[in-house]
């Protein structure tokens, strides 16, 4: 009896041993795959524009009223928490809280697979979150809204799908209030409170669990309850800093579809398909015939979770633009469904069937995937290490507290110069009717000045007359195939003759200087700088 405790004793050991070793295998994978933007000294895509309302935040002032970004409030507050804790252009703080994040989506999903069933599931739904959600681009590894949103569906879900006997599940309304929250970080995370709300009300869900018509009700009701708690406690909060309006308009309203990217979602469809098909393999065969009895008794769950891919698809194609980074939402869905499959797989319980779906095909093709993604981040980030000349010119001559404004879709000059923006508008897109998604072959064609934001030239001057630039940057001269030239805007281009003078022409564009502006070198008072290569 002794030697037979002993021999059980170690195999429990054996396990856990194993367990951890698996989990720290798999948070070292996810570090080293996440080091180009761990060691990158500057913001990535999307992370510059976020930053520069942060940092407006963080200094005293208003999102939608002080900086202009179409982004829920919780996205711009995150940051700004960010900055407040890091400091401004702390780029590896904010990309270590990324890399945090995304260990905090890989943990629930871990959850939700060990709830369905068992640890080794978990796991590599982890696994195949930490390898496929930075798919291909380097873009990917930015800290934006699909990677924020994910972390509070992905945990609303795993509160769901979770076992309880409870006959009310209070737990609910904190699922509810995550849901919420992924709302106000990028809005198509609403779509996925829909498959939860609708799991809730299943018959199959119902049988599993001995309810009632009503209690599986009520248990929905306690979901939208608290996904609206959210909605409700933070439009509070936005009436009360008075920019409530200002935050339906940019965050709802202004999302109307001029036009349809067919071409581009084709192409970055096939993209993803290709790079991730492992994923998507997996996925598929748990809903064919040989692989049904995987969820034999989770009928239920089945169909939730084909549900939430379903929804991410559509959130994915909402807004009509299929950039990249759109797609980072189908991860969670399709690790969670992939993932029984190859647990089953590579325990050799179930036959592969076909050779490329040999266990040790698929670690060399997961192995390659892991390789050909890192490579790509790499060479994609070692191109956008340097600070540009206009970032570096306004750095050494301007002062601290001068304000400028950048005539174009440039955020990132802001974060380089490292001054505050003298207009709300930190990027142009309402001054000019510019539609994100059009290539600059497309959109040269087209004028897009219909979409102009209504009020948007008025608030521009209200704002200059606060606190007038004293450099504005043109990265729309007409050398470099500019599509929204200054001499089209008369209230700019009348503005740039009437007060500034050039005072220097860099690799992105012209600087101009205000008339008797000081900024904090004398010497650059009157220089005449020309800085192109």
């Amino acid at each position: 009896m002794v030697d037979k405790r002993g021999h059980r004793q170690t195999k429990v050991e054996l396990s856990v041993r194993q367990f951890r070793l698996a989990v720290l295998g798999i948070v070292l994978l996810t570090v080293v795959t996440r080091l180009p933007s761990l060691l990158h000294p500057q913001a990535i895509d999307d992370e510059g524009v976020y930053s520069v309302v942060a940092n407006v935040i963080v200094d005293g002032g208003r999102p939608y009223v002080d900086a202009v970004e179409r982004k829920p409030p919780l996205l711009f507050w995150t940051y700004a928490a960010v900055v407040e804790a890091a400091g401004k252009y702390n780029w590896r703080a904010l990309h270590t809280v990324a890399l945090a994040w995304t260990l905090g989506t890989m943990a629930g999903l871990y959850v939700i697979g060990r709830i369905l069933f068992d640890r080794p599931t978990g796991l590599i739904a982890a696994l195949l979150y930490s390898v496929f959600q930075p798919w291909l681009e380097f873009r990917n590894l930015a800290f934006n809204g699909e990677m924020l949103m994910n972390l509070p569906v992905i945990w609303a879900w795993a509160i769901g799908l979770r076992r309880s006997s409870s006959r009310l599940r209070p737990e609910l309304f904190l699922a509810g209030l995550l849901l919420g929250g992924g709302f106000l970080l990028k809005q198509p995370a609403a779509i996925a409170a829909v498959p939860l709300g609708i799991y809730l009300l299943l018959p199959a869900y119902r049988r599993n669990r001995a309810l009632t018509r009503r209690e599986s009700v009520t248990q929905a009701a306690l979901l939208a309850a608290g996904f609206f708690a959210t909605l409700g406690l933070v439009a509070l909060m936005l009436h009360e800093q008075g920019i409530l309006r200002e935050a339906y308009f940019w965050t709802i309203t202004d999302h109307s579809i001029p036009h349809v990217f067919w071409t581009k979602g084709a192409q970055h469809t096939l993209a993803f398909i290709g790079v991730c098909l492992p994923l998507l393999i997996g996925a598929v065969m748990g809903f064919l015939e040989k692989g049904r009895d995987l969820w034999s008794g989770q009928h239920a769950e089945r169909t939730a979770l084909l549900g939430l891919a379903a929804a991410s698809v559509i959130g994915t194609a909402a807004g009509a633009r299929f950039y990249p980074h759109y797609y980072v939402q189908l991860m969670p869905p399709l690790a969670l469904l992939a993932a029984p499959f190859y647990a089953r797989l590579w325990s050799r319980r179930t036959p592969p069937g076909h050779w490329l779906l040999r266990p040790t095909v698929t670690y060399a093709w997961l192995a390659l995937i892991v390789v050909g993604f890192s490579v790509s981040h790499w060479l994609g980030l070692a191109s956008d290490r340097a600070t540009s000349e206009t970032g570096q010119y306004l750095l050494e001559h301007s002062a601290p507290n001068d304000r400028i404004f950048v005539w174009g879709q440039a955020p990132r000059i802001y974060l380089e110069a490292r001054r505050r923006p003298a207009c709300r508008y930190v990027v142009t897109f309402p001054l000019t009717g510019y539609v994100f998604g059009w290539s600059a072959e497309s959109i040269s064609s087209i004028d897009t000045r219909k979409w102009i934001v209504p009020g948007a030239w008025t608030a521009l001057e209200e704002d200059f007359a606060k606190h007038p630039p004293a450099y504005v940057v043109d990265v729309q001269v007409p050398a470099k195939n500019a599509h929204y030239p200054v001499h089209d805007f008369p209230i700019l281009a009348d503005l740039l003759a009437a007060r500034y003078r050039q005072v220097a022409r860099t690799a992105e564009g012209v600087i101009y200087r205000m008339d008797g502006s000081r900024g904090a070198s004398e010497k650059s008072a009157g220089a005449e700088t020309n800085r192109s290569k």
